[in-house]
Parts: structure tokens; sequence; C-alpha cells
């Protein structure tokens, strides 16, 4: 049974399942949570099969195609933001931080592997806080007209941040070579969890927090990356923006300020002169390409 609570966002509980519809949702679903709270058997994704037991959790992105075949009786929980949810993001969902989740969210999407499959957890603490949540908004669910909606907008915004955090990345990136050192994995880390705050980023105060001379920061990554600090960081931000045309309705100044561009024309300049193409083009073929 699935209802949609907040604007956009479908919660789905079913319990002591032997057989699954296929997800229904797929075609407009934008990001989902699948949680097994019981039962075994397997889950395909996108043609590959992989099993599934209690307490397991699956996060999809755009364009996953899933198929639950269980082996005994299964109870689940979707959480399911439709792709509706980040449209027009400046004037929806007002009372919610809906900005903020597409942060919390957009590195996976950003992901070159795509393959997100069941999560891993850094600890297991982390993994039950996050079951604990999920748990949280499906007894808010089953309660229906009662349901405390700030419980359930403060739990998703948690489980969001969990998600985001124990999610793990495999760095395909042709401008970035395997990398064995764990101080310049932190400075990338760095980078991409301070993506917003350009003060933060100057050469300068990554050589103060990474205990480096000004000089050899540069220097350092670039020996470690094969391409410079500046380039990295607009390489990043420009695949911040990429997300936004793709998955937003915001409009180019709204996105140039966001990320630290002076404005829209500022950020148009340097966006063709990395990738080639004005924004607007990288829009128009976003649209040409879903119809």
């Amino acid at each position: 049974m699935a209802r949609t609570i907040i604007e956009n966002i479908v919660i789905a509980k079913y319990e002591e399942q032997t057989l699954f519809e296929f997800c229904k949702y797929t075609t407009i679903r934008f990001f989902e949570i699948l949680y097994f709270e019981k039962g075994t058997g397997s889950i395909k994704i996108n043609g590959k099969t992989v099993p599934y037991t209690a307490n397991s959790v699956f996060v999809f992105i755009p364009d996953d195609i899933y198929i639950v075949n269980p082996e005994t009786a299964t109870t689940t929980v979707a959480i399911k933001f439709l792709k509706s949810f980040f449209r027009n993001t400046a004037t929806q969902n007002e009372t919610l931080p809906v900005n903020d989740w597409f942060r919390k969210i957009e590195e996976i999407l950003n992901s070159e592997s795509h393959e997100l499959r069941e999560m891993q957890f850094e600890t297991e603490s982390d993994r039950s806080h996050l079951v604990s949540l999920i748990n949280m908004v499906a007894t808010e669910y089953m309660r229906e007209q009662t349901f405390d909606i700030f419980i359930i907008q403060n739990s998703v915004s948690v489980i969001l941040h969990l998600i985001a955090r124990n999610i793990q990345f495999i760095n395909t990136a042709d401008t970035v070579k395997e990398v064995k050192s764990s101080k310049i994995q932190q400075i990338i880390n760095y980078i991409h969890a301070n993506i917003y705050n350009s003060e933060l980023l100057t050469t300068k105060r990554l050589a103060e927090e990474f205990h480096m001379a000004d000089n050899y920061m540069s220097e350092y990554f670039k020996k470690h990356t094969d391409v410079s600090l500046k380039k990295y960081i607009i390489n990043y931000k420009l695949k911040l923006v990429e997300t936004r045309l793709k998955y937003t309705d915001l409009q180019f100044s709204e996105i140039a300020l966001e990320l630290g561009f002076t404005d829209s024309s500022h950020l148009n300049k340097t966006f063709q002169s990395y990738k080639g193409m004005t924004i607007g083009a990288f829009k128009a073929n976003i649209a040409a390409q879903a119809n």
C-alpha cells in the first residue's frame, strides 16, 4: 500500500508479502530508499540479481529498475521521492528543506558507478539509527490522518544525511587517477563537503587545514590527481551545475549564486569553456532526450 504523505514523497509499506508487483513508480521515481524489515530473497536491479535479508537497505537513483523476488514472507518499507519533488525547488515545498535534501543526495547522483546496490555502513550504529528512523516514518504513515508531519520531515532529513554519509563511491573520473594516499582523499572529501563555501576552498585555507605550506598545497594536489586544484574545484562545481540542470527547474541565476559564480553570465562562460557548450544548450539537450 502506498500513499503520498508529503507532497511528492510516497511512503509504502508491504507486510508479509510473498509476491511483489513490478515497481509502479519507476517512471516517475527520482530517488528511493528500500528497507527490508523481514524476509529473504533476491532483488533484480537493472538486470543483475543480488540477495537481500532482513535489515538490508537499498538505494535507487533515476532510471534504476528493480523487481523483488521473495523466497520467504517479506516485509518492506519504501520511501520514494518522485521526480517532481525537486522541480521548482524555489517555490514548491516551501516549509521543507528541499534544497538541503538535494545537497545530501547529489553526490550519489554524481556517482560514476551508478551501481549502489545494498547500502554498506561505516558503523553498526549508523545502520541501527537509519533502520529506527525508517520504522518511525512507517509508523507515522500507518496512523493515516493522525500522522505527525514534523516527525516525518525531520526523520526523512536525517535518513538522507545518514545515507549520504555512508554511501561508498567509486571515483572513475578521467581527471583523477587512482589515489592511494589517505591525505589526498581527505582533501578531496573536504572539497566536496565545503563546495558551497568558497572561502574554505582557497589554497591558503586548505593549506592551513591540512598543515602544508601554501605553495606546496597546489603542487601536492596536482601530483596526486594529475589536475590542478583550481581546475578540480571548478570541474566538481560544474558537475553539480549539470545535476541541477537535469533534475531541477532552478533559474540559471539561482544556480550561479548557490555555487559561488558571480552571476549567470559568469557561470555560462565557465561552463562553455569547460564543457564546450552553453548551459542553455545543455538544458535543451536534456529536454530533447526526455521527449
